[in-house]
């Protein structure tokens, strides 16, 4: 494997200077963020919330047809009435309940071809991909009409009240999917694992959090929405993070309102969550990634108090890592 195992005891120097050349690991396995306004992540009351929207579920045929998967397209309700897709695969030989897995994929992107996931099915899982509200792909975003508003999503409410903010319910989200597959015949709800890269390893985490401790297991590359102030701090609020700059630059250029913006964005930012965890967790973390910074990914790894390991690609960036995929699965498919 390209990628280095390292336990969560395992010590890296770490670069202040957040710069991740070749031939030096400049990342830190203990960075923890300092001085952060105190603020309360999405928790209990949020499924609160939840559990007052019935899901209305619907599983539909789809038309493609594969030797190991029956195919479906599911759709549920989500928090404040959106219509929530999902791919949905299961094996087609299914004696007694088996493992689930779920898949989240990136910043507006969508829950890709159906193929991608026919190992997992091979493997005996029931496979769910969501399309996050309002990205790339077929699930609603009702904040103001029915359709993909794509981009913007991380401020997006963000001067309202925290519960109303997108990524807020986009967590929810995942949370109805994982409940929604949970309660499928096919599958044992003590063996539910979830993954992603990117947005998708954020939304992972959120997941597990929130649906503690159903998920069993954890997946996490790269996660994106952690730590928003040290992007900030880093002078990388550009490219996933740009909205960051903008909404400074169009609605508080002097940065009056700094300390309560970040406040407000503790509310969807995993390194808040990650301490409600109880699934084991494999995170893969590239040192030259300046997309999701090192820095803001070990933010939640540390903050995790569950049983945990980390990859490490010192010459990667935000990209396909090898031997990743692998092992993943190999983790997986413990469940």
């Amino acid at each position: 494997m390209c990628g280095l195992v390292i336990k969560s005891n395992s010590r890296i120097q770490h670069d202040n200077s957040g710069r991740h050349a070749p031939g030096r690991i400049t990342a830190t396995s203990r960075y923890q963020p300092l001085n952060r306004p105190i603020s309360t992540p999405t928790g209990r009351s949020a499924l609160q919330e939840l559990d007052g929207v019935a899901p209305n579920i619907e599983i539909v045929p789809a038309d493609f047809e594969s030797a190991v998967a029956d195919c479906f397209h599911l759709t549920f309700t989500g928090v404040r009435g959106a219509r929530i897709y999902a791919k949905l695969l299961r094996p087609k030989q299914v004696s007694e309940p088996g493992p689930a897995l779920l898949l989240f994929h990136g910043y507006s992107s969508n829950s890709g071809d159906w193929s991608d996931k026919l190992g997992y099915v091979a493997q005996g899982f029931t496979v769910a991909a969501m399309d996050c509200r309002g990205q790339g792909g077929l699930s609603q975003d009702v904040g103001s009409q029915l359709g993909t508003t794509l981009n913007g999503h991380i401020v997006r409410g963000l001067d309202g009240p925290a519960d109303n903010m997108l990524f807020h319910h986009i967590f929810l989200d995942t949370v109805q999917l994982a409940r929604a597959v949970m309660d499928l015949p096919e599958v044992d709800a003590t063996r539910v694992g979830a993954m992603g890269s990117s947005q998708g390893g954020g939304l992972t985490l959120a997941c597990a959090a929130l649906l503690e401790p159903r998920i069993r297991r954890a997946v996490a590359g790269m996660p994106f929405l952690s730590d928003y102030q040290r992007v900030w701090e880093m002078g990388l609020a550009k490219n996933a993070y740009d909205e960051l700059r903008f909404h400074f630059r169009r609605h508080d250029p002097r940065h009056e309102r700094e300390q309560a913006i970040f406040e407000r964005l503790g509310y969807i930012d995993v390194h808040n969550l990650a301490p409600r965890i109880q699934a084991d967790v494999v995170m893969a973390i590239g040192l030259m990634d300046e997309i999701c910074p090192p820095s803001t990914q070990f933010a939640a790894y540390n903050a995790l108090t569950s049983p945990k390991s980390y990859l490490l690609y010192p010459d990667f960036g935000h990209e396909n890592y090898p031997g990743f995929n692998d092992a993943a699965f190999t983790f997986l498919s413990g469940l």
